[in-house]
């Protein structure tokens, strides 16, 4: 697997619009900041959470607050639904939804395997040179989804994870299917 190293001025500087998307109001706070936690992240130094999904998992995150405001800011401030007393956190979770996204692709392996997901993949990035990037805003759609249907709480998020990559993972072995927008799950999302 390739590694790409991203220069910490880019790191800063995409953290620095995540912001600025997420809460556009207000007062962007120091990079090493309590008020990190608010968005989802662990640490107050969000920089050393996205070690899994790499820099693409900023990226992700940041496609997702530009292309689908709406659901971004539903997702991020839980405004559906039921919410749990521990929730999933955000930033987090987008994370992990980047790096499971890539292992279920297959996407970071050198033997790559042609799974019908891998198949179909590869189908939609004729039409959609994001798609992997839509993928990622539905995925998190659908785990939301999911994670209230569920009633689910902090301790049960791998599960949930796992069983949302594994709707997605259906989702895309479906025949004729050449675009994310053409997904059953896509309606979810919202602009």
């Amino acid at each position: 697997m390739c590694h790409l190293i991203v220069p910490l001025s880019s790191t800063r500087d995409a953290l620095k619009e995540l912001w600025r998307l997420a809460y556009p109001n207000r007062e962007l706070p120091p990079l090493k900041s309590d008020l990190w936690k608010e968005m989802g992240w662990q640490n107050s130094d969000p920089a050393t959470d996205f070690r899994s999904g790499g820099f693409m998992s900023l990226e992700n995150l940041i496609y997702f607050a530009r292309n689908y405001p709406d659901s971004f800011h539903r997702l991020l401030h839980k405004a559906d639904g039921e919410r749990a007393e521990w929730e999933y956190p955000f930033a987090v979770a987008g994370v992990n939804i980047s790096y499971m996204l890539a292992q279920m692709l297959d996407l970071q392996s050198e033997n790559r395997r042609s799974s019908k997901a891998r198949v179909g993949f590869a189908q939609l990035l004729e039409d959609d040179e994001m798609a992997f990037d839509n993928l990622f805003c539905l995925a998190f759609q659908m785990l939301d989804a999911q994670w209230l249907a569920r009633r689910a709480s902090y301790m049960e998020f791998n599960e949930v994870l796992k069983s949302t990559l594994g709707q997605l993972e259906q989702e895309l072995t479906i025949g004729g299917v050449s675009r994310v927008q053409n997904l059953p799950s896509f309606r979810m999302l919202r602009r």
